[in-house]
């Protein structure tokens, strides 16, 4: 089984007009609510894979109650934990610029933390949980790392799609795959990463500091798979870019999905590659139709 983790998910609010007059009534032209967050974006890209998965995180409120509805009428799985609180609504202004405006997120007493860590019991080995987005301001910075431990100690695998310094504190603990884009591994050593041969010196150095396997996107450039037995490369899928939002997270849910079920990081590499193009050519996640018109289109080659 796989489990994603949203701490602080959310009811994006999508607004649409030609242009924001600041101090002025506006009128939008369009407008859609949609459930937020990255782990919720895994499980429901593993959904449209029909690969088995549990979403746990926090929500309250009314505004919990609609994420929770939304989730299950695409009949998603849920375990969420309960909190007094609302869960917050994120603003996404598309206009002539793109502007958000993001909520801060609820309160999460300790007693709603004890009976999160309380879920971790029934892990088995062979699960893999994904943790993934931002935190709310109550809770400590090292949050995902200190569940580590409960997940290893049932003998399951993780993920942590995070970057920085907080990508590196996890190294060590062999996270199933880490997936920063050519920027952030530039950024994580602070070198300039001129040339392909470049990002693959650098994305092996994750491996060596504990990594499993080594995803680095370089948009429009494709990407790099990088594992303790080959280098592949892939170039982009051809297609209209119409959406960054969820790209990522669609990316690592093809990937744990399909390692999950083959233990092949090629053909997991390929599955990922397919829906993180999937979602930037659509406008909300990407659809099963979507990601197998794309996954036909895909081309990877071993790096000498």
């Amino acid at each position: 089984m796989i489990y994603t983790i949203t701490v602080n998910p959310s009811i994006d609010y999508i607004v649409q007009l030609p242009k924001v007059t600041l101090g002025q009534v506006n009128r939008m032209s369009y407008d859609t609510k949609l459930p937020g967050g990255k782990g919720i974006n895994v499980s429901r890209i593993l959904q449209q894979l029909n690969i088995p998965n549990v979403a746990w995180g926090f929500l309250g409120g009314f505004t919990g109650d609609f994420v929770k509805h939304y989730l299950a009428h695409e009949k998603l799985q849920t375990a969420f934990t309960s909190v007094s609180d609302d869960t917050r609504i994120n603003v996404k202004i598309k206009a002539a610029e793109e502007t958000e405006i993001n909520g801060q997120g609820p309160t999460i007493s300790p007693a709603a933390v004890t009976s999160f860590k309380a879920k971790f019991q029934q892990l088995k080995p062979g699960d893999v949980v994904v943790m993934s987005g931002s935190l709310v301001p109550s809770l400590p910075v090292s949050f995902y790392r200190d569940l580590i431990p409960l997940i290893q100690q049932q003998g399951a695998e993780f993920v942590i799609d995070t970057t920085g310094q907080a990508l590196l504190d996890t190294l060590a603990a062999h996270p199933l795959v880490v997936k920063p884009n050519h920027h952030e591994l530039a950024a994580l050593f602070n070198v300039s990463l001129d040339d392909d041969e470049a990002i693959v010196k650098y994305g092996r150095k994750l491996l060596t500091l504990g990594a499993q396997n080594v995803l680095i996107s370089m948009a429009g450039a494709g990407a790099f798979l990088i594992t303790t037995k080959a280098v592949y490369k892939s170039t982009a899928p051809k297609g209209t870019v119409k959406n960054s939002v969820g790209a990522g997270d669609s990316m690592i849910a093809g990937f744990v999905g399909t390692y999950s079920q083959t233990q092949d990081p090629l053909a997991s590499f390929k599955t990922g590659l397919a829906c993180g193009s999937a979602t930037a050519f659509s406008e909300d996640l990407a659809d099963q139709a979507k990601i197998s018109e794309v996954k036909q289109t895909i081309k990877i080659t071993p790096y000498a």
